[in-house]
């Protein structure tokens, strides 16, 4: 195995209310692991990868030496594990303010306000499951987009600053169809801002 489950720095229950222990738990053991086993699964195909960073081979995903069917699921199974990674580490009821990420975000968007008026949009408009992402562009200027399924914004040359898994499994026991109120109340589980 290349990669393992990374060990949550929290309990499943330290979210709540916002994000309940049962889904926690679920969405961490279950869907977690399968794209961590299955990312092994793809990479165990190729030794020469093995120490390669997981962020620059989704970087490099269209040059990589694989057949087209392993570099989907490379592509799918490498977003799945670095997507739910960040999302899963940047939540803590703990707030660690990034000042310096806030100072760019006010910058940017004129207010932490609009940011995230304009993230939740985003986050709330994706059709199907995907995530919402603040992203650094290949010119170091912050951007707010989502993108489908585990696609990862390394594929696009873009670094990710926060992220936010709107997969109805990552709230659909406690929320059901209410996703508006899911991304409402993730940003008191956000430790960033």
């Amino acid at each position: 195995m290349v990669y393992e489950l990374p060990k949550l720095p929290y309990a499943y229950d330290v979210l709540e209310p916002y994000i309940d222990a049962r889904t926690m738990e679920f969405h961490y053991l279950k869907h977690h692991q399968v794209y961590t086993d299955k990312l092994n699964l793809v990479l165990h195909k190729y030794p020469d990868l093995h120490n390669q960073p997981l962020e620059d081979l989704l970087k490099n995903l269209k040059s990589l030496p694989m057949d087209e069917a392993d570099r989907t699921a490379f592509k799918n199974n490498g977003g799945g594990y670095i997507n739910h990674k960040m999302f899963f580490f940047l939540m803590d009821p703990k707030k660690e303010k990034d000042e310096e990420l806030t100072k760019r975000i006010n910058e940017t968007f004129e207010s932490i306000d609009k940011f995230k008026e304009l993230f939740n949009t985003s986050a709330l408009n994706l059709f199907g499951s995907g995530y919402a992402w603040l992203v650094e562009d290949e010119n170091k200027d912050l951007k707010v987009y989502s993108l489908p399924n585990q696609d990862s914004p390394y594929t696009l040359g873009h670094n990710p600053l926060i992220c936010l898994d709107v997969w109805e499994h990552a709230y659909y026991l406690n929320y059901q169809n209410r996703r508006a109120d899911y991304i409402k109340n993730w940003w008191n589980v956000l430790k960033l801002i």
